[in-house]
């Protein structure tokens, strides 16, 4: 294809209209190329930022501002292969568990961030949302569509799942969804439990051993411990203000 036609056909694509009815006037024209390649790189940016608005990914601390130095463990090696987003095209799934505060939940939404970067569609939803929102539905055709929106999107991020305590109803959810996802999509999920206690997160219900099952066959699962940063940056933050009021104290000091 000639550089001319290759234009013609992103212009076609873009569906400029007014420019293709004169395309015979603007074959040497300057000024056509950059037009379409202007048009492009905006309509990207908008189809990025409402894809993102879309995903519900909030505010999130980039992957480059993470401290990888906090956690006692953590792979950085596989986060970082994760990042390729190898396991979206295999439709794997990842799990990123450890306790409370550190860095789960910002590396899952990097993950999600990522995958929509690179024309992927993704949500992100917490646990205890969705389920309680597909929990509430009191019909089937209102299930399925509901279900349809968490099924969709080539990522689904659920987080913090293990910080409360659901009914079977809610494990036999959960299990649906993981199961219309199972080797067509790609489910992260972040959890402050070992799968070993997820019995007590859906207490008494049957289709644990076979939800994790379905969760974990082919997934990258990442351990990560240490102590929470949200409590270190809360005890830095006391430390600074203590060491304010130290220094506003001693300049009121009269000699």
């Amino acid at each position: 294809m000639s550089t001319t036609e290759n234009l013609q056909s992103r212009a076609n694509a873009l569906r400029l209209y007014g420019l293709l009815a004169h395309w015979p006037e603007l074959t040497n024209a300057g000024w056509v190329e950059p037009l379409v390649q202007w048009e492009e790189d905006e309509r990207a940016r908008r189809s990025l930022e409402r894809r993102i608005r879309d995903a519900h990914l909030g505010n999130f601390k980039p992957l480059c501002d993470f401290d990888w130095a906090w956690p006692t463990r953590c792979d950085r090696l596989a986060v970082e292969e994760l990042m390729s987003l190898e396991f979206v095209r295999d439709y794997a799934n990842v799990v990123l568990i450890g306790p409370n505060g550190v860095g789960k939940s910002t590396l899952a939404l990097n993950l999600a961030y990522q995958a929509l970067v690179n024309g992927h569609t993704a949500l992100f939803t917490s646990a205890g949302q969705m389920l309680g929102e597909l929990a509430a539905l009191d019909s089937d055709s209102a299930l399925r569509r509901r279900l349809h929106r968490y099924t969709s999107p080539a990522v689904l991020v659920i987080d913090e799942l293990g910080y409360l305590s659901y009914s079977n109803r809610n494990a036999d959810l959960l299990f649906e969804l993981i199961s219309r996802r199972y080797g067509v999509a790609s489910t992260v999920v972040t959890t402050n439990r070992p799968f070993a206690e997820w019995s007590e997160v859906f207490p008494n219900a049957a289709c644990v051993v076979s939800l994790v099952d379905r969760l974990v066959h082919r997934a990258e699962v990442i351990a990560i411990e240490g102590e929470s940063y949200r409590v270190k940056e809360a005890r830095e933050r006391a430390e600074q203000r203590a060491s304010r009021r130290g220094a506003a104290r001693g300049g009121k000091t009269k000699p």
